[in-house]
């Protein structure tokens, strides 16, 4: 599958946007015409900039405002389409992005469209240019993909295709059974976005929020697989206007475009073959008339008769089915080691070759301690989460397909050996091969014995807010976790948005924060001073939460404390039995209930940028006891700053 994006979805002049596209392994990209009105070089030095990366320069766009108007008006805005069919002869391009009318159009008369597109079509044959005509979902009088179908196919023209946009089909919820109708040599274009579901009007919803396939709401597996289906062969193009990306590191927003891009390719590729339909084998545009200067594909085996979408699959992984551990980092060991044994973990020893590393566990729940120098790393901060995966090699290898960048990491002979890659947030991610037993690497601390029956419930980690979206994409694509509704969290520091990758059976559970507005971000573990990053936490399950409690008591641990306004309200809203409310209250446990069950839960302290968290669930809870999370929140923030 050839792939591209446009210069709009990313940060940087044009000439940094080419290079990023190009290094994260793009086929082309579509060049947005301001890109290009601020550049300083020529048409020319791009183009030749574009062929020394081994870019095709695949759209221009967009042309706006053209069809639907009074003659006089038209006469002009021929004028305007051959100026810029003469600047694409320079940029050596063959395909304009024209999309349909929203500011000038006056004439809802689909006759007229057709002669007025027909008249353009003439005037493109001329200059060797394909136009792709999109229907923009706030288009006045053309806002529907079929309703710009109709017209192309009326216009008739070998020259006027249509451009299918997935944010612009989508956000007007359009039936897209009318997609196989197309046939592939007519869609000149495709372009794809996800997006947030929001309630808000589309303009803004479109400048402002799209994200990269697999960061939104939207099914695009489904999209792409009707698409495929027409026959299709040419790029898969992103088209995203989001404000966060266009403030961000242009390669890692390119790495992170690419990396949908592969997941989704693989995504359909996973489910062919698809039962929407297959059109026609192309006989026309693009391949089949030989003038595919723009870089379309010249066909492959995405569909029986050998063109189409050439989708490639990437090695399929199962969910993980368990947290292996998590390693924290310390600047602070004595302070971190004395909380893990407040909460009931036992210390098993230090690894046999690195004696700044040991081993702490309570059941299958492992916390691998890291002593670092505190010259080069400030803090405790979580360095990584070992997942429990059915087939590690699988894994890695789809970890490095979708351009994730492996750890390096030192060994001696005789450990395990353990591969794993950077997460968006720039923690560490394993991949251990699940045994049902204990792991092989826990031989490398020593032996002891596990009387409790605990396991890690969850881990909570902060996202930088410019890479919140890349992490969703990362959990979703690498590790086959699914993404739950998100939802804001009031804080005294403003609201936090959190987001919950899961696996379907909940044996994996970590919820992404993004830190308030103002809160310093986790850019690189450990450069920051203690306490100066959104905290993150580990939960522990435990089966009796009272009696975890009376040994955290007992062992001198300092509760977070929470305020008698909220047993108060916790009574009033749940109607607990006065001695349950009063064993809350003691031991400065947080409650919760749903239909399925009950949560209990109590917090330590936070040690640098982590805390620990010790949980209780009942019947069938599946929850975070999210209620309580203000109250938590508003708690540290007292003990953080003194106040």
């Amino acid at each position: 599958m050839r792939t591209s994006i446009a210069t709009v979805c990313l940060s940087g002049t044009l000439e940094e946007k080419l290079h990023a596209a190009a290094r994260a392994g793009f086929d082309g990209v579509e060049i947005f015409e301001q890109d290009l009105l601020v550049s300083p070089d020529s048409p020319e030095t791009i183009a030749a900039l574009a062929h020394r990366l081994g870019l095709s320069l695949d759209l221009y766009q967009p042309f706006r405002d053209f069809e639907g108007v009074a003659e006089d008006e038209f006469e002009k805005n021929l004028v305007r389409a051959q100026k810029k069919f003469d600047l694409m002869a320079r940029l050596g391009m063959d395909t304009m992005l024209l999309c349909s009318n929203v500011g000038t159009a006056t004439i809802a008369d689909d006759g007229i469209v057709v002669e007025q597109l027909r008249r353009l079509g003439d005037l493109a044959e001329r200059c060797g240019i394909d136009i792709a005509y999109e229907a923009l979902a706030w288009g006045r009088f053309v806002s529907e993909y079929d309703h710009a179908w109709d017209l192309v196919r009326a216009a008739d023209h070998p020259r006027i295709g249509t451009c299918l946009d997935s944010f612009h089909i989508l956000s007007r919820d359009t039936d897209l059974s009318r997609i196989s109708e197309i046939p592939g040599e007519k869609i000149f274009f495709l372009q794809l976005a996800d997006a947030p579901a929001l309630s808000m009007d589309v303009l803004s919803w479109s400048r402002h929020h799209r994200v990269f396939p697999g960061e939104g709401a939207w099914d695009l597996t489904d999209f792409l697989a009707r698409v495929a289906a027409t026959g299709y062969a040419g790029p898969v193009s992103l088209e995203v206007f989001n404000d966060s990306f266009r403030q961000a590191d242009t390669q890692r927003t390119a790495i992170d475009g690419l990396r949908s891009l592969r997941w989704l390719e693989a995504s359909v590729a996973a489910e062919a073959p698809t039962d929407h339909g297959a059109a026609e084998a192309s006989t026309g545009h693009g391949a089949a008339t030989g003038h595919d200067t723009s870089g379309r594909s010249t066909g492959g085996p995405g569909t029986p008769d050998g063109t189409g979408l050439d989708l490639q699959p990437l090695p399929r992984v199962a969910a993980p089915s368990g947290i292996n551990y998590v390693e924290l980092s310390t600047d602070d060991l004595g302070t971190l080691t004395r909380q893990l044994h407040q909460l009931g973990l036992r210390f098993i020893g230090f690894h046999r070759s690195k004696p700044q590393v040991q081993l702490w566990r309570r059941g299958s729940a492992r916390i691998i301690i890291t002593e670092v120098d505190p010259e080069t790393a400030r803090g405790t901060f979580l360095r990584g989460i070992g997942f429990e995966v059915s087939d590690a090699s699988a894994s890695m290898d789809r970890a490095s397909l979708l351009h994730a960048v492996e750890v390096p990491r030192e060994q001696t002979h005789n450990d395990e050996v353990l591969r794993g890659v950077f997460a968006p947030d720039g923690s560490e991610v394993f991949f251990h091969q699940a045994t049902g037993d204990d792991p092989i690497w826990v031989a490398e601390f020593g032996t002891g014995g596990v009387e409790q029956s605990s396991r890690i419930d969850h881990i909570n980690l902060a996202q930088p807010a410019h890479h919140y979206d890349e992490a969703v994409l990362f959990y979703t694509s690498l590790l086959a976790l699914e993404a739950q509704p998100s939802q804001d969290v009031p804080s005294p520091s403003g609201l936090v948005r959190s987001q919950v990758m899961s696996s379907a059976d909940g044996a994996v559970r970590i919820p992404l924060n993004v830190s308030p507005a103002g809160s310093a971000e986790v850019t690189v573990r450990g450069a920051n001073p203690t306490g100066d990053t959104y905290p993150e936490h580990v939960a522990i399950a435990c089966e009796d939460i009272f009696a975890a409690a009376a040994t955290a008591l007992g062992r001198g641990l300092e509760f977070l404390e929470v305020p008698e306004n909220y047993y108060e309200d916790l009574e009033a809203r749940f109607a607990l039995d006065p001695q349950l409310l009063d064993a809350l209250r003691e031991h400065n446990i947080l409650y919760d209930r749903d239909e399925t069950g009950e949560f209990l839960h109590f917090y330590t302290a936070t040690i640098g940028s982590v805390f620990f968290e010790m949980v209780e669930r009942r019947t069938g809870y599946r929850g975070y006891g999210a209620p309580n999370a203000p109250v938590r929140l508003a708690a540290q923030h007292r003990r953080n700053t003194g106040s």
